[in-house]
């Protein structure tokens, strides 16, 4: 009898295996030539070596299965198990249509109105985008899922979220706790996102092992951005040379996405926006796409796009 042991170095032992390892209780089912043992993030296997080898490749799919859609239930698990590989690969590619990210819970994540699929359109064409417009269009959040997609394909080792720190009327030095604690509310948005598409566990180890990053603007200074899919939120916040620091420092192989609503300015008063210059200096430029998001595309609560269209009338007059 011949021994191997398996590894689960990309998905959570916890969250793989199940309440009681029931994963595993299903996959033995299928394997009855096959001892199988689960021991942290380790699985022992002991049977005969044709067998194993069967087994492991199986495995390897139910793996990948779990990555790509954050689940894994007894109906994917004996589909997996007893096809030949190219029935699962039709599977998924009737369901993928449109899907971004398979979030938390099942969830599906999808572009849902036309700008936001002209997001997605445009990406997959272009290595930088500027998607702009106002609150509650869903930029921030496509972009975010555009990025966890591109992670998950393997298209790029990291994902870094930034934005520049600064107050919407209220006193950052007034709050407190150290500076992570003083900065975290401004990347919460971010944070909202993510826990939407990443396991926790998981989420928690990216960010740990720096797979995530998420940090403000300052920070970014010095740094070159290989292999990576950035996503600048809040642009319009961002100064002449914080934004001409941020776009330079592009790196092989990387994506940027700079979000921003130009009818939120907290700069002070006489300071210019650097999404806005950038939108004007940089339109003609192939390789960098624009997009704009309006009303029609406001996600959120319905109070939310008639609360923006009543500002505007009185902005305008």
């Amino acid at each position: 009898m011949n021994e191997r042991i398996l590894e689960l170095t990309e998905v959570s032992p916890n969250e793989f295996f199940g309440a009681q390892n029931n994963t595993i209780e299903q996959i033995k089912k299928y394997f009855p030539k096959i001892k199988i043992v689960a021991r942290g993030s380790k699985l022992k296997i002991y049977g005969e070596a044709s067998v194993l080898d069967d087994f492991e490749i199986r495995f390897e799919r139910l793996i990948n299965y779990f990555i790509r859609y954050n689940k894994l239930d007894d109906n994917s698990i004996e589909r997996i198990l007893t096809s030949n590989g190219k029935e699962e690969k039709t599977v998924a590619a009737k369901f993928a249509k449109d899907v971004l990210v398979h979030g938390v819970n099942g969830r599906l994540i999808k572009p849902q109105t036309e700008n936001q699929r002209k997001m997605v359109a445009l990406m997959a064409k272009n290595d930088m985008l500027f998607a702009v417009g106002p609150a509650g269009t869903g930029k921030t959040y496509t972009a975010v899922a555009l990025a966890v997609r591109a992670l998950k394909e393997k298209e790029v080792r990291k994902i870094i979220l930034t934005r520049p720190a600064v107050e919407s009327g209220e006193n950052l030095g007034f709050l407190p706790g150290d500076l992570k604690e003083k900065l975290d509310p401004y990347m919460q948005p971010l944070y909202d996102a993510l826990r939407d598409m990443i396991p926790h566990e998981k989420l928690e180890s990216f960010i740990e092992k720096g797979t995530i990053q998420i940090a403000p603007l300052a920070f970014m200074r010095g740094r070159t951005l290989d292999n990576a899919f950035v996503i600048l939120d809040e642009a319009q916040n961002t100064t002449h040379n914080q934004m001409k620091m941020f776009l330079t420092r592009m790196g092989k192989s990387a994506k940027f996405i700079i979000t921003g609503d130009p009818g939120q300015i907290d700069l002070p008063r006489k300071q210019v926006s650097g999404l806005k210059e950038s939108l004007l200096a940089l339109k003609d430029i192939n390789g960098i796409a624009q997009v704009y998001l309006d009303d029609k595309d406001i996600v959120r609560h319905r109070l939310v796009k008639e609360i923006i269209a009543a500002y505007k009338s009185i902005e305008t007059e």
